[in-house]
This record gives structure tokens, sequence and C-alpha cells, in this order.
């Protein structure tokens, strides 16, 4: 349950549409494919004919979340264009998941790159990729060369998703906590005199002091705690239970010395949602929040109205941004490890993983393989890799004299404008790419948000403050610094293959939680024990035991093979 960066969901009808992004801009970065071998179109490198010149070619790209289209004018995609020949024709999910990929796999109606999605790769809808990206792409073997096993589907042993985030080099600077917590306006806070909030009581009981003596916010009502439970995005309401003990996020199981069981039963979740359902009695709950879907609830908290919530930090930046940009910095969150009692130590932030199952593969109608490999393997140097981070050197950042990227103050507020950003930025693209993070070989951070000068140069005055009055450089330190990551972390990567038992009893287990837990947050607290109760009998009529041992078994075949 709950935890995957990329979609399974079950939401919605209405059907994807197909826009083609005619690229045009400005130039400038050259090209650092390593490979010259010849492709099957009979070009040199990416887009190259043998004479050395640029010669085009399209590459069709399913990406499987709602998107913007770029502008026609985008000046990222117009150089990708001017200097490897490749233009973008980008179609972003509308609409339901399920029903599009079942539409493309009936049909076999597959564009030349798709992001990853497991029933894509059950559907034989992605090619191999290991002896392409071993004869066409060094720079990519590199890139993943101590990834590569991981890498591997475990049903045949191939390659068929290019991973997108994990990969790390260099130095790794941490100034922007992008994963899950309980979050809080910094207003809560600042108010009650910058309190070290560690449990769950504690911070419901800010909420509700806050929350009674400002009723209203800018003229509209304040909403105490929010819920995001809509579409695959369900981890705001399943996955609090585990931090809440002391564990990382392995989506719908806690695992303890390399044993996975799941927790939606236990009395440790029942602690939870019985928590809920007090504060839902005590009306900081929003009445909307079961009822609403995501747009909906990003216009809530970009209004600033909304006190708490747990989420994952990336899933709501845009509407962090909004906020941003209308200056209201009290209104924006910071993200708090709670845990039942102070006995226990926060594991929230873990070390990075491979970001399995998420990504690029090329599908089996692509036109010509060997040049979109090439492309890919162009696009992972640096060169390229700063210009999708950073920008533009001159126009979208500077380089002092000691060679360190920095931004002035004009350019830093235009990356949180999301109509500059759909002009001048890749993101559709880069989001899905293999990419270099931590920082390239000339020290400079590959997140512009982590290098240390440009995040304490770009803070505002409010947050300076505020992070001066807790005594921290950035707001990662609210958080304890992760362990090593288990060989097998984290668990909710693991593929339960289509039609398998532990597939359907996963299935199951989401449509009961989905079903239940809003009834047993909203029931009268006197009913509560009786919604529970009908909630677990029905969980112990899955087979839930399918589901923990597939699980279990590919615990124990990461540790096998991914040891080595």
């Amino acid at each position: 349950m709950g935890g995957r960066f990329k979609p399974l969901v079950r939401l919605g009808i209405l059907m994807a549409m197909t826009f083609s992004v005619v690229l045009s801009g400005c130039g400038g970065s050259k090209d650092n494919s390593a490979d010259n071998g010849s492709s099957s179109t009979g070009q040199t490198a990416t887009g190259s004919s043998s004479d050395g010149k640029v010669e085009p070619f399209n590459v069709s790209v399913f990406i499987g979340e709602a998107g913007q289209q770029p502008t026609p004018d985008n000046k990222i995609y117009k150089k990708i264009k001017d200097e490897t020949g490749a233009t973008f024709n980008f179609e972003f999910l509308a609409g339901d998941i399920n029903q599009k990929l079942g539409v493309m796999i009936a049909g076999s109606d597959y564009p030349d790159l798709m992001t990853g999605n497991t029933k894509l790769t059950a559907a034989g809808a992605y090619i191999p990729l290991e002896d392409l990206i071993e004869k066409y792409a060094p720079n990519l073997k590199k890139h993943y060369e101590k990834y590569w096993n991981m890498m591997k589907d475990p049903n045949d042993g191939h390659i068929y998703i290019l991973p997108n985030y994990g990969v790390y080099n260099g130095k790794l600077n941490s100034t922007w906590y992008s994963g899950p917590a309980f979050w809080v306006q910094k207003d809560v806070l600042a108010e009650a005199g910058y309190p070290k909030v560690k449990t769950l009581d504690e911070y419901f009981d800010l909420i509700a002091k806050y929350k009674a003596k400002h009723p209203t916010i800018d003229g509209s009502p304040t909403i105490g705690f929010e819920i995001l439970n809509y579409d695959w995005k369900n981890w705001g309401l399943f996955n609090p239970p585990q931090h809440l003990i002391g564990h990382p996020n392995d989506g719908g199981v806690v695992v303890n010395n390399g044993v996975a069981e799941i927790f939606a039963d236990k009395d440790y979740a029942k602690q939870y949602y019985q928590k809920l359902n007090q504060m839902n009695e005590q009306g900081l709950i929003d009445k909307e929040t079961f009822v609403q879907n995501f747009d909906q609830y990003l216009a809530k908290l970009s209004s600033g109205t909304v006190l708490g919530m747990f989420d994952q930090h990336w899933n709501f930046q845009n509407a962090e941004n909004s906020l941003i940009t209308q200056k209201k910095f009290n209104r924006t969150y910071v993200g708090l490890p709670l845990v039942y009692d102070t006995s226990t130590k926060d594991y929230y932030r873990d070390r990075a993983v491979l970001n399995l199952n998420n990504g690029f593969g090329i599908s089996v109608n692509a036109k010509d393989p060997v040049k979109i490999i090439k492309l890919l393997d162009t696009l992972i140097t640096e060169d390229w890799q700063k210009v999708f981070s950073w920008g533009i050197e001159g126009e979208d950042y500077i380089v002092n004299e000691q060679g360190r990227f920095m931004r002035t103050q004009e350019q830093r507020d235009k990356q949180s404008d999301g109509t500059w950003k759909l002009a001048n930025k890749a993101d559709a693209l880069f989001g899905n790419l293999p990419k270099i993070e931590g920082s390239f070989s000339d020290g400079n951070s590959t997140d512009a948000a982590a290098q240390p000068e440009e995040y304490k140069a770009g803070l505002n005055d409010y947050d300076k403050k505020f992070l001066e009055a807790y005594g921290f450089d950035s707001y990662v330190d609210f958080f304890s610094e992760p362990p090593e990551n288990p060989i097998y972390y984290p668990a909710w990567s693991i593929d339960l293959v289509e039609g398998s038992p532990a597939k359907v009893a996963n299935t199951k287990l989401n449509d009961l939680s989905t079903k239940y837990l809003p009834k047993a947050v909203l029931a009268n607290p006197s009913d509560f024990d009786s919604v529970w109760n009908e909630y677990t009998s029905q969980i112990h009529k899955v087979d839930v035991k399918a589901y923990e041992d597939k699980i279990n078994e590919q615990i124990k075949w990461r540790i096998d093979n991914w040891s080595k």
C-alpha cells in the first residue's frame, strides 16, 4: 500500500490526449556523446550523419502522470533539437492510468519512450536494454555500473527501465527534504515559541490551540489537518503508522530483521486512526478531506488555510511554490518526524535508493532504439545535466570566481514561477531521465537548491529568522541522520507481478483501507471500535500470507543477489 513514486491507479474516465511539441529557441552546450559508432540509420552519434550534420528525428513519449506541455519556444528543448536533432512529442496522462494502459496494451499502441509501469513490463511493452547499453551507451553503463544487478527484472533478468533517481556521485549536499513527514505551518511553531515537537500528541495539541485562536486565515475558515487519499497517492492516509513506531517507508509492510509483515491491522495502526477520529470529533479534520481530488487538495494548501497534513514534500511542492510566490512565507511548511513517544528514534529521512520500475523504457514499437539509447547516453553527460538542473549559464545562473554556481535573486524567483518554467525548463523530460545526483566533477551540486551557498543566499528573511530560532542550517536538520539502507530497501519497490495472488491480495488490502479508514476516522468515537473490528476482520479474509510471502521472497532475493 502507499509509497510508490509512480501510479498504480484506479481513478477517472478521461482519455489522454497527445500533444506535439514544436520546439524553437536558443542554443549552447556541446554534444558530449561518447559513442561514435553507427546506428541502424547509418548515422554517427545521436542525430548526426556521417558528414557531421545534425539530422532531425522525432521521439514520441508517454508520461504516466498529469503534466503540462512546454511552450513551443521552450529554450531547452530547442537546444536539444539543435544539438542532437531530437524533437519530443509528449503525451501526458489525463484520467485513469489503468484504463489508459489497458487501451495501450490491447492495441499494442506504444510510443517510443514510456515511463516505467509494471503492467507495461508484464505486457512485454518494453525492449531489454542491457545489450543496447553495452554496445552503444558507455555513459549510461558507467552511470549505472554499481546498480546493474539491482536494475534487472527479477522475473527474467533483463533491464527494461532506466531508473530516474537514486544514482549519486561525489559529495551529497542535502538542504531540502523531499520525503514523508507530518507537516505544519511555520506560523504555528513561531507563535508557540519555536518548540521542538516530537510526538503526535504534541503536534495535534499545537494545531488545536492555533486553530482555536485563529478560526480564519485571510478570511477563509482555518483547516486543522488534511488527509490525502486520492487515487495512487494514498500514502497520506495509509503510511503514517510505520513512521510513528520508528520505521522507514516500506509501503504496506514493516520489516524487522529482514522479515516483512503488514501493519494495517496492528494495534499501532489502530492507535493512529483512533487519534484521527478524536481530532475529527474536535473539528480539526477537513470535512471534505475524503471527497476531494488532488487538485482541490493542492488548492487548499496553496490558499494558506491548512495548518497540517501528512504527505511527501515533493508531492505538494507546487502548492508551496504558490505560497512562496504569494510571499506567504509563514504559511509554508516544516516537516516534523513524529513518533508516538520520545523513546523512539525517528526514521523518516532515508538514504537515496534506486527508483526501480520508474524512469524511461524504450517500447517494442520504437523505430530506432539505437538512436534513442544514444540520445539518452548523450543527455546523461555532465554538460547536459547542468543544463537540465541549472539552466543556461549567464541566463539562469552565474559562476563566481571560485567556480561555484550561484543565482541572482531574480533568477531564483523565476525557478518557482510555473509559467516561466514551461518556457525555460525541461521538467517533463528531465524528471524521468537518468540523472546525475550529488555533485558534478567540479564540486558543484547537481541540485541547485542543495548548493550550500545558493541555499543560504536564497533564503528569505523570514526563513533565516525561523532557522536561527531553532539553531539549524536547513530544514533537513529537523530529522535524524538516516542509517545505511538495508540492502533490500525499500520493500515498496518490489514488483508483485500483475495477476499473481500477491498482487490480488495487495489490491484487496488497498481497497479495504480506502473503504474503511475514512469510515473509522469519521465515525462517532463510540462507534470507532466496531468499525475498526469490521475492517480488520475483512483484512483477515484476504490472502495476506501470499502478499507477505512474495515480499519476503523478494527481500531474500535482493539480499542474495544485490549483496554481490
